[in-house]
């Protein structure tokens, strides 16, 4: 008896041991076949949870995109959205509250606010673009050149850039309209102009960052011109995180053409204008609410989703 447990007793660890490795390989086993296996919901039907995700829908991000849709149809065919003048009214329906005969109501003249709404993004969406187009071009160019040349053309280019930059926006632009005239060309060319430090100094970055790598150094070893280094090997790469920023800065001029519409350096009455149509109902505040709210809430909302998109392009591109 005593032989028998004596001979069982130093067989006890490696029992144990082929225990514990058979119990563990049951557990791999069983997860591996888990996370192998999509989970089952009480019907039966197999659930998604625990695979890989396909991508979350984002309602915010949708919502932006549909406003921003519907807000440039409105631009390119106002025609398609309202059947009224937005520039003759009736004296006998003058402020009128929203309702059905009017959805957003009347202005002092009797003209649709709607009306107006619709067929000023056409002039502050095309203005907006303008500026945000000519900033884009000017301060790229600004950037590429400063970055790739360096020296002299850098330091020169780049003062250049810190005094506009330490100008309030919003001054600088009133003073170009003050000087050229005003108008909607000029306030895009008054409002590109206060936009172009920014672009100008994330170009610059993006070359600073790319002009060394080694492919760059081998296109300038094998005797390739500066000018075709930039075009094929740099810009393709310097590019991006410009084209996102343009994103951004599309919201700061929607806010910035506004204000210099606002302040009456804009399209003059009775052109429809989303700033001016918030100036215009500013001395009716008490009486008729809706006069600057309608307006100034469409500006605000168009704002907040071109962020959101941009945010969503940012984002996009960090992940990739």
């Amino acid at each position: 008896m005593s032989a028998g447990l004596s001979s069982s007793q130093p067989t006890a660890p490696h029992v144990q041991e082929a225990e514990a490795q058979r119990t563990g390989a049951s557990h791999a086993g069983a997860q591996h076949t888990q996370s192998a296996e999509p989970s089952r919901t009480p019907g039966g039907r197999p659930s998604l949870r625990g695979t890989a995700p396909l991508g979350r829908i984002r309602p915010g991000l949708i919502l932006a995109a549909v406003l921003l849709a519907l807000v440039t149809a409105w631009a390119l065919a106002p025609d398609l959205f309202t059947d009224r003048d937005p520039l003759s009214g009736d004296p006998l329906q003058r402020l009128q509250a929203p309702g059905t005969g009017a959805l957003l109501g009347t202005d002092q003249l009797g003209r649709d606010v709607l009306s107006r709404i619709i067929h000023g993004a056409g002039s502050s969406l095309g203005t907006t673009a303008i500026a945000v187009l000519i900033a884009f071009g000017a301060g790229t160019a600004i950037g590429v050149v400063a970055g790739f040349l360096g020296c002299g053309v850098d330091a020169v280019l780049m003062r250049v850039i810190d005094v506009l930059q330490s100008i309030p926006g919003l001054l600088l632009s009133m003073s170009v309209v003050v000087a050229l005239g005003f108008g909607a060309v000029n306030i895009a060319l008054a409002v590109a102009l206060a936009s172009i430090p920014a672009f100008a100094r994330v170009a610059r970055g993006e070359v600073l960052r790319w002009r060394s790598t080694l492919f760059v150094e081998a296109a300038r070893l094998n005797g390739i011109r500066t000018p075709e280094i930039v075009v094929r090997h740099v810009l393709p790469h310097a590019v991006g995180p410009v084209f996102a920023l343009a994103a951004l800065e599309f919201g700061s001029a929607i806010l910035a053409v506004s204000a210099l519409s606002f302040l009456g350096y804009g399209a003059p009455p009775p052109q429809p204008e989303w700033g001016l149509l918030v100036s215009e109902g500013r001395d009716f505040i008490a009486s008729a609410w809706w006069l600057t709210t309608m307006p100034g809430l469409l500006i605000a909302a168009v704002v907040l989703s071109v962020n959101r998109i941009a945010l969503a392009l940012g984002s996009g591109r960090s992940r990739s």
